[in-house]
């Protein structure tokens, strides 16, 4: 971009950069507008080459601004610096991600890179270490770098780095023997560095998922994990200064005669005194006005280089007003209750200091028009003319006379795409329609096109040409990203594939016979116990069953497991047997074959305002091929909520309505009806399609006419609850039958569904997740699309773990409310709910305060909900009851009450019903205010840490939600199986059924058991962590070649460093095991000193390949007398060490005579 020096010699633009070459501290400039307003700052930097900062009314305005200087300046990093939490309060866990990007900023400027910072005004005002000291509690390291082990260790501690087993999470580090694991707030992936004696030997980033290293780094910048990193003994003098300043707070207090708020102050410090003595985590920016004699604000660690840009300064002005009216309204109210001390309350800085210290650089007001800013002076005005493009909504011939138009004038054009794709069909249709023209074509979209008549510049986006296209990033769905029995916790139940279910006491080393190995501990009924070894531990399953059923433990050597599985494997057949003759059926049944895409179809589909996601892609890809298959389509398409399934059942509805067809579309409820109708008509709006809904919500004589069209063929689509499938409904052309959450109709609408579909082609909904396993175990037996992918806004839902106060209530929910959003308020007792409603208005009499829960009537619930959909409420006091499949993007605050009496589940689905536009949502999650946590609330509020920083708890929560979806997709006789046996043992024998309906032969693997007396085990020593031994037994089990024991190898000693000669032995073992698997050798049994080779069924050797081994082993090999399928091997001379290693030669060997046999037998075949 600016590559024609030209543009700089225009009139306005050429004074403007002079004046800020002669050091002119105040500028105006006006007549520009949205994306214009960031190509002239973008243009400025480029020739000035200073850094900058960009200030904006909000944090969404600020994102648009930064991608729009991100695209005109693709070589230089540009930065959002987001607001922090502005509501005072003792957090016990937060979400990182816009601490994170403040840091990354923060870093950034105190090490001197060249940055353009772009800021909401709210971002500014509250106060930061100095940057000094900010700059000298980071430190940087390097390969070749001198440093202690222990010296890293303790700094990390310093810089409020929290010690674990494993990193997964941000501000977390783990030490083992010479290697240790980081996770620095901004960085993308967790760094491992690895020490040889006190220098740095390699660093490497890691994937925090699978723990495997990515790539070498050649240096790495660890800085503070809070904005505020407290030393022990920083910390230790903060808070006596915060307990001198609530002493004396607190006399004040009573001097007023103030007597409970002063019982509050104290008991306020000394709760955060005691959480602090128990070494539970607190946020250290509240003791910011404690810690440091002078403090800091952003613009203190700007250089004094920096150009500042105010957009719209008299906008931002106001909104500065306001905020510090706001906050001091809010504050005040704080301090009288006794819930704030004056000098927190000083954390904050006013308007007026906040413009005082930003006056030191040099500023640039953007105004649409030329106003006087009140307190402002600008030197000079310069006025620049830009005109907005009038969308050319794909009218190809006005676009080609523009482009032509701007050709003929010598502009510079550049056209915008949003995807690749995108700019591939412009290239295309410029070199087909003006090939004289020049133009660029860039991928990076700019949030609006503009033309600079003066600057002779003109940028078109694909939104102005195609209809509005709105990127969206994705993050890949967390599904089967940690295996459920890696996560194996002392206390949680297992299946045995022989011996039932049991529960799990933990791992124990244990000698026998001068052998050491490690076994894994199941109690059974009657606490008999059973001691697994490592290698079997293929065997074990962590039991997952459906929500609130806790089976009963099976008798060791009992044959009440078999009958349970027998009974379940019968029943597990019959539903395949059954699935497959329907499936089959429907394959023979004759139905409606629609032609491939008309033009009007790819017309429709690239007005969709969003990118597709791959799997909604996949999706549609597969719906349109069952559509234009012969036979009727019968396919589920899964996938939650704002995940996009509704676009996927749009596109297929148009397809049916372009092949003359009629559409029904069936919901479970009216508001979704409603819901529904409004997205299908506004996405349909400019094509003759007529979209129709049958619901309570239509008067009785309304109904009747959409009846008579809809018999007539006047009705495309029609969208209705079950009043669909009365029987005065009647279609002249079906085509579509789609259902939306079929699970939720009852057993007489489903028989009329049934008839309904016959030999038309039916798409079912459904918001509930399923495991990636059932999904492939389908395969053959139902038609089956997921879209696993989310949606990803630039920061997730912002979630707190807190102590519970009606101030926090108040102060959240004023917030929402002044932005106009709404708040879902969970209070998850019906008998109390009225009563909590009734106390939060009056808490907020100007919040209009609505009731939803289980227990009310359909209709008055229904009522309550589109009440609130409407907007006469913005805060409904609810239960979980309330509707998942519902799309509420205006309600962006959730309040739950004691979080820590609901599951993780609950809570991840609760926290996915805010957070559906760009706005940044808020969920808090609150526990009972007590003195001193009790250990099971302690342990409580760990597990909803996990929210905030997407640990393993939030992984299994997900996991545990998709099979109880298994169990609602398979129907209620096949969920209770699930109860019986286990998620992980039903799904085995569903897929061995299937398998064996569809003839497929499973090969018989052998699983050669190998007893050698040698130590071969993880010790605690090398691997502390239960939960990563588990991990690496399991992944050593798992091993089917030597190349993936390799894999694993290299996995340990990059984790773990270089192994000691127990995990050695454990890896050689595993080798082994894999070789006698491919040879055909069923066991390996050590007995003094000999090793017995057991054959497998199916295996041979014959006389003359014996005496061959016997002669290359120099005669440690003999055959067994007696015993035809048993070899033996003598280790007399051998190292213990060395054993294994050449018995694996030895297999080897067997393996090289039986191919040579084989290939010899099939040449003389042939």
């Amino acid at each position: 971009m600016f590559e024609d020096e030209n543009i700089f010699e225009q009139k306005e633009l050429a004074l403007l950069c002079n004046n800020i070459d002669q050091n002119v501290d105040e500028q105006l400039i006006h007549g520009l507008s949205g994306a214009q307003k960031a190509f002239v700052v973008a243009a400025v930097l480029k020739k000035t080459q200073r850094p900058a900062l960009y200030l904006t009314s909000h944090l969404q305005q600020a994102e648009t601004v930064a991608e729009d200087l991100a695209a005109f300046l693709p070589s230089v990093t540009i930065e959002v610096y987001p607001p922090a939490e502005v509501l005072p309060y003792e957090y016990y866990a937060e979400s990182p991600e816009l601490t994170a990007q403040r840091l990354k900023v923060m870093s950034a400027l105190v090490r001197g890179e060249r940055i353009i910072v772009v800021a909401p005004l709210g971002a500014l005002n509250r106060r930061l270490p100095p940057p000094d000291v900010f700059a000298q509690s980071g430190f940087q390291l390097a390969p070749g770098m001198v440093i202690d082990r222990e010296e890293l260790l303790a700094r990390l501690v310093e810089l409020g780095y929290q010690r674990v087993e494993r990193v997964e999470a941000r501000a977390e580090f783990a030490a083992r023997g010479d290697i240790v694991d980081m996770f620095p707030l901004p960085a993308v992936y967790p760094y491992r560095i690895e020490l040889f004696d006190n220098e740095v030997d390699s660093m490497r980033e890691f994937d925090p998922e699978n723990q495997r290293s990515k790539g070498n780094v050649d240096e790495v910048w660890l800085g503070p994990a809070a904005e505020a990193s407290l030393s022990p003994a920083q910390r230790r003098t903060a808070l006596k200064c915060l307990q001198e300043a609530a002493s004396q707070y607190q006399q004040n207090l009573l001097g007023k005669g103030l007597d409970d708020q002063a019982a509050k102050v104290r008991l306020r410090v000394d709760a955060l005194l005691e959480r602090t003595a128990q070494g539970l985590a607190e946020p250290q920016e509240r003791l910011i006005p404690f810690a440091y004699e002078e403090t800091a604000v952003l613009s203190d660690y700007l250089s004094s280089r920096t150009l500042l840009f105010i957009d719209e300064p008299i906008q931002l002005l106001e909104e500065g007003r306001n905020f510090s009216r706001e906050l001091a309204e809010m504050q005040s109210r704080l301090l009288e209750e006794g819930n704030l001390l004056p000098e927190e309350a000083s954390l904050y800085l006013d308007q007026e200091e906040l413009f005082m210290r930003l006056s030191r650089l040099q500023r640039i007001g953007l105004s649409v028009f030329l106003r006087r800013i009140p307190h402002a002076n600008p030197k000079a005005t310069v006025s620049l003319v830009a005109r907005s493009l009038i969308p050319y909504n794909k009218d190809e011939d006005r676009l080609a006379r523009d482009l032509l138009r701007w050709h003929h004038d010598s502009y510079a054009i550049t056209l915008r795409a949003s995807t690749e794709s995108r700019a591939k069909r412009l290239k295309e249709w410029l070199q087909e329609r003006l090939p004289s023209v020049q133009a660029k074509i860039n991928v990076g979209a700019i949030s609006q096109g503009f033309e600079f008549p003066t600057l002779k510049v003109v940028e078109i986006t694909d939104s102005e040409i195609f209809g509005q296209v709105r990127r969206r990033e994705r993050r890949a769905h967390m599904d089967d990203a940690v295996p459920s029995f890696t996560d194996l916790k002392v206390g949680d139940l297992v299946v045995h594939l022989s011996h039932g279910i049991g529960r799990y006491l933990g791992v124990e080393t244990l000698e026998s016979a001068g052998v050491t190995r490690d076994y894994l501990v199941i109690e059974y009924a009657g606490r008999d116990k059973l001691y697994v070894p490592t290698d079997q531990v293929h065997l074990l399953q962590k039991y997952i069953g459906p929500e609130g059923e806790r089976p009963r433990l099976s008798k060791l050597g009992g044959n009440e497991w078999q009958r349970a599985k027998k009974k379940v494997k019968k029943s597990v057949a019959e539903m395949a047997q059954e699935l497959l003759a329907l499936y089959a059926r429907r394959k023979a049944t004759p139905g409606h074959s629609f032609s491939p895409d008309t033009v009007w179809q790819r017309e429709f589909e690239d007005a969709f305002p969003y990118e597709e996601t791959p799997d909604q892609l996949k999706a549609i890809e597969e719906i349109k091929r069952d559509m234009e298959q012969p036979s009727p389509m019968d396919r589920l398409l899964c996938g939650d909520v704002g995940y996009g399934k509704t676009e996927v059942a749009i596109r297929a509805a148009f397809k049916a309505v372009m092949g003359n067809k009629q559409v029904a579309v069936l919901v479970p409820t009216t508001i979704l009806a409603e819901q529904h109708y409004n997205t299908f008509s506004e996405r349909l709006d400019r094509y003759p399609v007529e979209v129709e809904v049958l619901s309570r919500f239509r008067r009785a004589q309304e109904q009747r006419k959409i009846i008579k069209q809809l018999r007539r063929g006047e009705v495309d689509i029609i969208i209705g609850t079950h009043r669909l499938l009365s029987k005065d409904i009647k279609f002249s052309n079906l085509g579509l039958v789609i259902i939306d959450e079929e699970q939720r109709f009852g057993v007489k609408q489903k028989e009329r569904l049934k008839a309904l579909q016959t030999s038309v082609d039916v798409l079912t909904l459904t918001a509930t997740p399923i495991p990636r396993t059932l999904h492939m175990s389908m395969v053959g037996l139902r038609d089956m699309s997921v879209i696993r992918t989310p949606p990803e806004d630039r920061y997730p839902v912002q979630t707190y773990v807190v102590e519970y106060s009606d101030s926090l209530v108040r102060d959240a929910i004023v917030r929402e409310l002044a932005r106009g959003g709404q708040v879902f308020y969970l209070y998850n007792w019906v008998e109390g709910i009225e009563a909590e409603a009734r106390r939060l208005q009056q808490l907020l009499p100007q919040a209009k305060v609505g009731v939803a829960h289980g227990q009310m009537s359909e209709t008055r619930l229904e009522r309550a909900v589109l009440s609130f959909l409407k907007g006469e409420y913005n805060v409904l006091v609810c239960t979980s009851i309330i509707e998942n499949g519902l799309d509420m993007p205006n309600v962006n605050t959730l309040i739950v009450r004691q979080a820590e009496r609901l599951g993780l589940a609950q809570l991840y689905q609760l926290r996915g019903r805010v957070g559906r536009s760009s706005r940044v949502a808020y969920a808090y999650f609150t526990y009972q205010p007590e003195k001193v946590l009790s250990t099971v609330a302690q342990k409580r509020l760990q597990a909803l840490r996990e929210f905030t920083e997407l640990g393993s708890g939030f992984k299994l929560a997900l996991r545990d939600l998709e099979i109880r979806g298994a169990g609602n997709i398979l129907g209620a006789e096949q969920h209770g199986h699930i109860a019986v046996v286990g998620f992980e043992m039903y799904w085995r024998l569903l897929e061995e059924a299937v398998q064996e309906l569809k003839g497929e032969v499973k090969p018989l693997e052998i699983e050669p058991q190998v007893d050698l007396s040698i130590n071969a085990y993880l010790p605690e020593g090398y691997v502390p962590s239960a939960r990563d031994k588990m991990q690496l037994y399991k992944a050593i089990a798992a091993c089917r070649s030597e190349e993936e024991v390799s894999e694993v190898t290299d996995d340990i000693i990059d984790r773990y460093g270089n192994p000691p000669q127990e995990v050695v032995a454990l890896l050689e073992v595993a080798r082994l095991r894999t070789v006698a698997r491919e040879v055909g050798i069923a066991g390996l049994t050590q007995k003094g000193q000999k090793v017995i080779l057991t054959l497998a069924p199916d295996m041979y050797l014959t006389p003359e390949e014996v005496i061959a081994l016997m002669r290359s082993s120099q005669r440690r090999l003999a055959p067994v007398p007696d015993k035809e399928r048993e070899l033996v091997f003598r280790t007399e001379g051998l190292p213990s060490d060395k054993v294994a290693g050449a018995i694996r030669r030895l297999l080897k060997q067997i393996k090289d005579l039986v191919a040579a046999r084989v290939k010899e037998y099939n040449e003389v075949s042939d």
